[in-house]
């Protein structure tokens, strides 16, 4: 094992010590590379859902982690130290990281669908994250990231992708898009419909705040389900597209009024991109709501490997803008005032530097 030339021999992380909520910050041995691992350190590293399940410790995590465990798996930084076989990055580069870490030989890995793999590892969930100085990692889930991204943006391309997946699945240039659900990853898809040429974007979510953020990354007319009814946002929608209904529908939030606004706001032949997570079981009439209307339906999970990513990197070269989105940063030490932040939705992504 290769012998690091950096380390103190301790770092600070964020740990899940035990089975109850919160986290706590915890003084861990510094992680060494595998022979074909890379260590990175982490410059900056943002909060998900899926860890504020974990900070939280609601019965999906209770079900899913057995700490002691350090979370976290959006995040970019440095390499400084590298296993003895590897040759996709070197000491001093700048990446970000796929956090799923794929099995590489069921049938979904070998047919090109590694999105789906059946053995998948989450980083932060199956192995230790990034909420931390210092992350260990296999050199196949890095992602070299161009210089000219700063931190704060780069260390939220892996959720940025579920965004690309979810807008991108077909094309929507000169389209009419609807978001329902503008958290972290709805904002991202709307900035990635304006950057790809949709033709008009429109937003519903139940936060006021939320749909501000929306406006400044380019959604043309925002819907507030708190303050209209569903009837009202529904005849909205018709108004705004003239009677026909949207050509695609992008369900982000999992909330099942804003699931039926989503097939219901679509015109006949049209798509829907499914991604928001219902906390239970939704009933839909199928014959009117997907078979008569010819509906196309996609489920998004995760990002395509690594042809999301790809694509990713062509958006910001053509301008994408994700800045007014990542509207928090703290040292880690504050990590419980991210997570308070996520808590009441009066945020969109919140960003941890070490």
């Amino acid at each position: 094992m290769v012998q690091s030339l950096v380390y103190n021999g301790f770092m600070q992380a964020l740990v899940k010590t035990s089975a109850q909520p919160g986290l706590t910050l915890s003084t861990c041995p510094d992680p060494q590379p595998g022979r074909t691992d890379a260590v990175i350190r982490v410059k900056a590293t943002s909060l998900c859902g899926t860890d504020a399940h974990i900070y939280n410790w609601d019965p999906w995590a209770h079900s899913r982690i057995h700490p002691p465990r350090i979370i976290g798996h959006e995040m970019c930084g440095e390499v400084v130290e590298v296993g003895p076989e590897v040759t996709l990055v070197k000491r001093g580069d700048y990446v970000a990281a796929e956090s799923h870490l794929t099995c590489g030989h069921c049938f979904q890995c070998r047919t090109g669908q590694a999105h789906v793999c059946k053995n998948y590892r989450i980083l932060g969930v199956d192995l230790d994250g990034s909420f931390a100085e210092y992350v260990v990692l296999p050199e196949a889930v890095l992602w070299k990231t161009s210089p000219t991204i700063p931190p704060e943006l780069a260390c939220a391309q892996e959720p940025l992708g579920n965004a690309v997946d979810a807008a991108l699945v077909e094309d929507l240039t000169g389209q009419t898009v609807l978001i329902t659900g503008c958290g972290p990853t709805g904002l991202f898809a709307a900035a990635v419909a304006r950057t790809a040429g949709a033709a008009t974007i429109i937003a519903s979510d139940v936060s006021a705040y939320r749909l501000d953020l929306a406006k400044q990354v380019g959604v043309d007319h925002v819907l507030n389900a708190t303050t209209e009814t569903a009837d009202r946002i529904a005849a909205a929608i018709r108004d705004i597209t003239a009677g026909e209904g949207v050509d695609a529908s992008l369900e982000m939030s999992g909330n099942p009024i804003a699931l039926h606004q989503a097939f219901s706001a679509v015109k006949n032949g049209g798509r829907v991109t499914l991604f928001g997570i219902p906390t239970g079981s939704v009933s839909f009439d199928l014959p009117n709501e997907i078979i008569f209307k010819g509906i196309r339906v996609y489920g998004v999970t995760g990002r395509r490997l690594f042809k999301t990513w790809y694509r990713l990197a062509g958006l910001f070269q053509a301008g994408l803008n994700i800045k007014p989105i990542m509207t928090h940063t703290f040292p880690m030490k504050d990590f419980a005032q991210g997570f308070e932040l996520i808590n009441s939705g009066q945020c969109g992504k919140v960003v941890l530097l070490p």
